[in-house]
């Protein structure tokens, strides 16, 4: 297929379709979109989280890690 006539994905928002939001991230991209290292991630979070095990992949659903932070979230303000 040449350059020009790329292939488009069904979800290309040029193609007029709106994307369709992740459900569940790479274990890699979970770490880093908490901001964390890999060794952070497999000492503290991954044995806190359910993973969706496919095969040798392993998929982390948002919905876990938002549970993760709500119940490890402190408050820094005073409750009066």
């Amino acid at each position: 297929m040449s350059s020009s006539r790329a292939r488009r994905s069904p979800f290309d928002a040029q193609a007029g379709i709106a994307p369709v939001p992740r459900l569940s991230l790479k274990v890699q991209e979970a770490a880093e979109a908490l901001g964390v290292s890999w060794d952070t991630w497999k000492a503290h979070i991954e044995p806190d989280v359910r993973l969706v095990r496919i095969g040798a992949r392993k998929l982390v659903p948002i919905t876990e890690l938002q549970r993760w932070l709500d119940e490890h979230a402190e408050s820094t303000l005073e409750r009066r």
